[in-house]
């Protein structure tokens, strides 16, 4: 095996190594197998490549057109041009997988279940990083940049991977990398000749050199190559383990890894890595509309509950998820002394909303949709199952719309003792003065019901603070602090404060993520843009349940249970919903004249323009991008064919008009006069360019059919070799020979004859040319025709010619100056 080839398998191996870091992530295993046999088919593709004359880039290119066209065939088959191509559809196919992938990692602990989309994404890294390794390490002769993408591939397993036996992992990815390394250092010590380590013995002609190269033991530096490895090794396992811990990042398993959750649990991305961003859209983009029989609508709507305070962030715990009961079960906590009122709503979401949480109202008793659904019972959320989003989904729901008094919050009795131990936790890396200050803006509080009033009233009215999209939305004990501190920040600030403070004080809290109330539209329909996403906490009381507070200053809506001049009186009677009312909710609006509560909150009740149709006005992909997928997949469908549009354009200008004379060109035109043996020679001259270009086509037809060419040859020689090489019949052989006379004639001859029928035996030759070979090697030429390398050759020279001029202009330039204008004295 050649050099290069052993650093070929070298960079597959070590590529496969440092890939094998990313099993323990997904089950089962099967996508690693596929994931060998493409990359084995990438590095094929490369080898082959590479024993052509062709530039680097060229090599790396096609590999990684190959590696297109194979992602394609397996994941987008059916929308690829002849099941092959990637076509706009395609592409299109691929992008959605990836994204289905992403949230599919956000959505699954680890093990996660090997949906198409996570395939797609660990496939596809593998096979990135394996094109990364094999361009660096072979193509271009440098294995020790090659350590970057493995490492990358290493950093993305250890960072999603709870640890566990992750050095056993890194020991199998440096192994890879050091081996890589090694194979270049052999790889480049055997191009100075062969390196001895014979049996020990006595030296050659006693010298201390003939010692060292018939000694058995390693050279010097293959034993110094040792060492550094082992050093490296040592190095980057022991040091890690002296430095501090890092918290896990928005990948992370919850609480730092996470058991066996497979599709049976959900372990999400904190949805809060987005909400900032969308608070500062510059667009208020609609993301569903819906209509309710509520008579206090607008309402807040639900996504989920982050109810684990790591000390790095606020997210939710492993839940494991169920099929969606109908009805839901009843609300935790809630009592029949609390006055509730049922509603129904329907909804319908925009399709560019793509979201694995399906919004509902707090608390939702029964929810009616279509589509692959899960239940998490502890936050009473709805949760796509395999690939399944929100995007255009319409769905109807009964809620129920709970309304307590401050009296009876005032009065809860205790809550749970197992609640109250999970929903009370806080990290030991909490600030004391975050508790402290709790407890300070509570004094003389008599119950919780109390104390949370004067945590909400601290935030939204009280304590001077400002509402700031602006502010890094970081969730973990420095950024409360620091939020305490400069008192500004948005509703990731305000939510997850006031839940840690209500932990301090023992009561239990989590925070919601969802949207806030939406504005009102003038046929009575309600609109959620992504400006109304928010996070609000709640806290727990017996015999309400997960009660809502809003200490956001001038968003959403301040609970009227929380209200100074709220009712503090006994419990009243229960509302029942009327009998016979409609399930579907009107579309009448509301029947006051006045403006509605929420436009009159937001100033907007001086507006006359209608703010819009009911409907989702997403209006699609837009246009740009369509026309922009559409060119992409051209240019992919193009790039394979540009060999063999040059051929045919060279064909026709050499052929076209029988004895017509190219234009003149020097060493890089490719249609140069061709030397005897069907190299490059001089250039073309008026009276002989029509011969010598039938002889070109003659010598690339033949190199196109696997006969490539031979400077040294004569013109009669090298007919003989084509009739020879070729397997050619009588009048192809009769053809050759007849223009082989012709450019022999008119290279030598004083005055050579005007050659007739150039273009008849031209189409002679390659007639037999065709049927000497199989129908492969004939759709080779075709379509991958081998003397299209002449076009890289002509580019190279004009290439070296251009910059060689250029570094003789400035030489002259450095040594004698710029030319200078002339004067008037002078001139």
């Amino acid at each position: 095996m050649s050099g290069r080839g052993r650093l070929a398998l070298c960079a597959f191996a070590a590529t496969l190594m440092a890939a094998a870091s990313m099993l323990p992530l997904v089950e089962p295993a099967g996508w690693f197998l596929q994931a060998v046999f493409l990359l084995a088919v990438q590095s094929g593709v490369g080898v082959l490549i590479r024993r052509a004359p062709v530039p680097r880039a060229v090599a790396v290119a096609g590999q990684a057109l190959v590696t297109l066209v194979v992602v394609t065939v397996v994941f987008a088959r059916a929308q690829a041009v002849a099941g092959l191509l990637p076509g706009p559809e395609a592409v299109q196919r691929l992008a959605q997988l990836l994204a289905s992938g992403a949230q599919d990692v956000g959505r699954y602990a680890a093990p996660a279940p090997v949906t198409d989309g996570i395939r797609l994404m660990l496939i596809g890294g593998v096979l990135l990083v394996g094109l990364a390794v094999d361009a660096l390490a072979v193509t271009f002769r440098s294995a020790a940049p090659a350590g970057l993408p493995l490492l990358a591939l290493y950093s993305v397993a250890a960072g999603l991977s709870g640890g566990g036996a992750g050095w056993l992992w890194f020991l199998l990815a440096a192994g890879g990398y050091l081996m890589l390394l090694l194979a270049e250092g052999r790889d480049r010590l055997s191009a100075w000749g062969r390196v001895f380590s014979g049996a020990a013995g006595r030296p050659v002609g006693g010298s201390a050199v003939g010692s060292a190269l018939s000694s058995g033991r390693p050279t010097a530096p293959v034993r110094t190559g040792r060492r550094i490895g082992t050093l490296a090794l040592g190095v980057a396992l022991v040091v890690p383990a002296a430095l501090p811990a890092l918290d896990g990042g928005l990948l992370s398993g919850p609480g730092g890894g996470g058991g066996k959750g497979g599709g049976g649990t959900i372990s999400a991305v904190n949805p809060l890595v987005s909400l900032q961003d969308d608070l500062n859209q510059p667009e208020n983009r609609e993301v569903m509309t819906y209509r309710t029989n509520s008579e206090s609508s607008p309402f807040y709507l639900r996504i989920l509950a982050l109810d684990q305070f790591t000390g790095g962030e606020w997210r939710p715990s492993t839940r494991r998820l169920q099929d969606v009961p109908k009805p839901l079960p009843a609300p935790v906590g809630l009592s029949q002394d609390v006055a509730v009122t049922e509603i129904r709503t329907n909804f319908s979401a925009s399709r560019s909303y793509r979201q694995t949480y399906l919004p509902l109202p707090y608390p939702a008793t029964e929810v009616r949709i279509g589509g692959r659904w899960r239940y998490e019972p502890a936050g009473r959320t709805l949760v796509g199952d395999r690939k399944q989003t929100t995007g255009g989904e319409q769905y109807q729901v009964t809620s129920l719309e709970v309304e307590p008094t401050a009296g009876q919050l005032a009065a809860a009795r205790p809550a749970p003792a197992a609640l109250v131990r999970e929903y009370t936790r806080v990290p030991g890396s909490l600030p004391a003065e975050v508790a402290a200050l709790a407890k300070q803006k509570t004094r003389g509080a008599a119950n919780d019901y109390e104390r949370a009033v004067k945590l909400q009233d601290f935030f939204a009215s009280t304590g001077d603070f400002t509402y700031d999209t602006s502010v890094n939305s970081g969730t973990g004990p420095t950024a409360i602090s620091r939020f305490l501190k400069d008192r500004k920040g948005f509703c990731v600030h305000f939510s997850f404060t006031m839940a840690a403070m209500a932990r301090t004080l023992g009561i239990p809290a989590r925070v919601a993520v969802g949207f806030a109330p939406g504005t009102v539209q003038p046929d009575g329909s309600v609109s959620v843009g992504l400006r109304d996403a928010h996070a609000w906490p709640e806290l727990y009381f017996e015999g309400a349940g997960w009660t809502r507070f809003e200490p956001t200053p001038t968003r959403g809506d301040t609970p009227a249970y929380t209200r100074p001049d709220a009712a503090t009186g006994d419990a009243q009677t229960p509302a029942r919903p009327e009998p016979g009312a409609s399930a579907v909710p009107s579309a009448a609006p509301s029947a006051s004249d006045d403006c509605p509560a929420q436009l009159r909150k937001q100033g907007e009740c001086g507006q006359t323009a209608a703010p819009g149709a009911a409907a989702p006005t997403d209006s699609g992909t837009p246009t740009g991008t369509v026309v922009g997928l559409v060119l992409l997949g051209a240019v992919l469908l193009a790039l394979p064919l540009l060999p063999s549009l040059w051929r045919l354009r060279a064909r026709r200008r050499r052929l076209g008009t029988g004895a017509r004379r190219p234009s003149p060109g020097g060493p890089g035109d490719p249609d140069a006069e061709p030397g005897p043996g069907g190299g490059p020679g001089r250039a073309p001259s008026a009276a002989t360019g029509g011969t010598l270009a039938a002889w070109q086509e003659v010598t690339d037809s033949a190199w196109d059919h696997g006969i490539e060419p031979d400077e040294s040859l004569t013109p009669r020689k090298a007919a003989a070799r084509m009739e020879l090489l070729g397997r050619l019949g009588p009048e192809a052989r009769d053809a050759v020979h007849r223009l082989a006379g012709a450019v022999e004639q008119t290279l030598y001859a004083p005055r050579p004859p005007a050659a007739t029928g150039l273009a008849q035996d031209v189409a002679t030759v390659r007639s037999g040319l065709r049927a000497s070979v199989g129908r492969r090697a004939r759709i080779r030429a075709v379509v991958a025709p081998r003397s299209a390398v002449r076009v890289v050759w002509a580019a190279s020279d004009r290439w070296t010619a251009a910059t060689g001029r250029w570094r003789a202009r400035w030489e002259r330039v450095r040594w004698t100056g710029w030319p200078r204008r002339p004067s008037r004295q002078e001139g």
